[in-house]
Formats: structure tokens, sequence, C-alpha cells
């Protein structure tokens, strides 16, 4: 009887020590809450962390052209589902513009694709991507630029702070540039000043 109750509780003890061992992946996998079947944020979605960044180019921004449809799915699609898309509408001179916009995951809007039945016009905030030719956010107007007359512009609207530029070379893309500016409202910056500015949006046009 003496041997038996140590056997018994030594087995006892091996037998919680199996089913201790046997739950512990179960409470792991349960308390992993980030799931990206049910996750909402397209963007963080595993699929996107082996694909190359987008590129904007003569035809568009990834699969996106003057040619895709202005619906989510299709958008989606063309996009790598790299953000989660919501849609809006907005005036502009007088004029009823239809848009989505591609948030991330800090709820910042990274790509709006602006159109009717297909999209017209594609701005981009988004720094993971770049052009064709190489040219990416952040790189300084006297880069690609040794003056702004003939080729740039006062921004407006919500660039109105800014200045847009021809893209070198291109019908389709132009360049914003952003920077210190304390002339009067509606004046071009010289030169000289633009020389620091820099890239903080790019726009296609269809």
């Amino acid at each position: 009887m003496k041997t038996f109750r140590p056997a018994l509780l030594l087995v006892t003890f091996i037998l919680a020590g199996c089913a201790g061992s046997s739950s512990q992946p179960e409470q792991a996998s349960t308390s992993t809450w980030w799931n990206p079947i049910s996750w909402s944020w397209s963007s963080l979605s595993p699929v996107r962390w082996f694909s190359s960044s987008l590129t904007l180019s003569e035809q568009g921004l990834g699969d996106v052209n003057g040619t895709t449809l202005m619906q989510r799915d299709v958008l989606n699609d063309a996009l790598d589902d790299r953000y989660y898309l919501r849609r809006g509408v907005r005036t502009a001179d007088g004029n009823i513009v239809h848009f989505w916009q591609g948030v991330n995951s800090d709820k910042q809007v990274k790509v709006e694709l602006v159109g009717d039945s297909a999209v017209s016009r594609i701005d981009v905030m988004d720094s993971d991507v770049s052009t064709a030719s190489g040219v990416k956010f952040g790189s300084s107007f006297s880069e690609l630029y040794s003056k702004a007359f003939g080729v740039c512009q006062k921004g407006s609207g919500a660039d109105s702070a800014s200045v847009e530029c021809k893209a070198p070379g291109s019908q389709h893309i132009s360049y914003v540039y952003s920077g210190d500016w304390h002339g009067p409202q509606g004046l071009m910056p010289s030169d000289d000043m633009l020389k620091s500015w820099t890239l903080s949006k790019m726009i296609w046009r269809r």
C-alpha cells in the first residue's frame, strides 16, 4: 500500500502535466487576436508582405488605369488589396466629384481615385510608391528641375500651398512639391527657394 500511493501520485502528476502541455497550444492560438481573414484592413494581409511595391507609370498606378471601373472589387484587385477603400462624393467648381480613397491601417489616406464610370485621376500620397523612372517621395525639386517656369504652376484646392510640376517626358504624371513659403498667397516661390522643396504627392491624369 505504501508503494501504491506514491505511484498513484506520480501517475496523477504525469497526467496533469500532459493535460497542461496539450492545452497550451490551444490557449496560445485563441490569444492570437489578429486574423487576416476577419481583419477589416486588407492592407495587412500576409499576401502583400511578399508582393512588390506599386509603381506609378504612364499607364497608371499598378493595374489601375483609365479603363479601370470605379467599383470596389475591381479597384481592390487592381491595387493588390493594399488599402481599405472608402467611397466619397464632393463638389469642385460646381461639379460633383466621385472618388474612392485608399486608407492604410493608421487611417491615413494614401491613394485617391477619381472618376465617374472609370478612373480619370489618381492622387498618390503613399511613400512606398515610386515611378517607373525611379522618382520617390521626399526627393528634392532640384533633382529634376532647375527652374519652375514653363513646367510648374501654383497648386490648387488642398494643394494650394504647394507647387505642381509636369513630370519630365510624361503626358500623364505630375509632381507636387511642398516646403516652407511665407510669401503672398497665389505667388510662386523663387527657383532658389524651390530647390529645397520635396515631393509630397504624385498625380496621374488620364
